[in-house]
C-alpha cells in the first residue's frame, strides 16, 4: 500500500545552478548529494518539512534524465510514494495491469529500493516506488 508522497523529481541540466534556485527557494541547503551509477545520475535532495525535492541530474548521454531533457527539457520528471513492502506493491499494481519498467526493485539514491510505474499506464506521470532499505 501506497503511504505518502515520498519525494518529487526534478530532472536538471546544471546540478549546481539548480540547488542555487532551489536553495534560494526553499531558503535552505540540500542536505544530501550521491550518486547513484546505476541511472547515471547524481543527485541532490532537499527537505522541507515532510516534503522532499530530488534534483537530477545526468553523469552519461544515455541516462534516463539525459533522454527525458532532450525531449522535454527541465523539469519535473517523476513522483515517488513512500511503500511498506514494495515487492507486495508491485505484484498489486501488476495483477491491475500496470506496466512496470523493472522485474525487480533496484537499489535507489537516498537508502531506498526503488521501482518505476510506466508513464502509460498512469496518465503520462513517471511514478516510482520507494521503500526505505531496513
Amino acid at each position: 500500500m501506497m503511504k505518502n508522497v515520498e519525494h518529487i523529481g526534478i530532472a536538471t541540466a546544471d546540478l549546481a545552478a539548480a540547488e542555487a534556485v532551489y536553495s534560494a527557494l526553499f531558503n535552505v541547503q540540500p542536505y544530501k548529494r550521491e550518486s547513484v551509477e546505476s541511472e547515471q545520475v547524481t543527485t541532490s535532495f532537499f527537505k522541507i518539512n515532510q516534503t522532499k525535492i530530488e534534483l537530477l541530474e545526468a553523469t552519461g548521454p544515455d541516462s534516463a534524465i539525459a533522454r527525458f531533457i532532450e525531449k522535454k527539457g527541465e523539469g519535473i520528471h517523476h513522483i515517488a510514494f513512500e511503500v511498506e513492502d514494495i515487492v507486495a506493491e508491485m505484484e498489486r499494481l501488476r495483477n491491475a495491469g500496470f506496466i512496470l519498467l523493472n522485474d525487480v526493485p533496484r537499489q535507489g539514491a537516498d537508502n531506498k529500493l526503488v521501482c518505476f510505474v510506466h508513464p502509460k499506464s498512469a496518465n503520462s506521470v513517471l511514478i516510482e516506488l520507494c521503500q526505505e532499505i531496513r
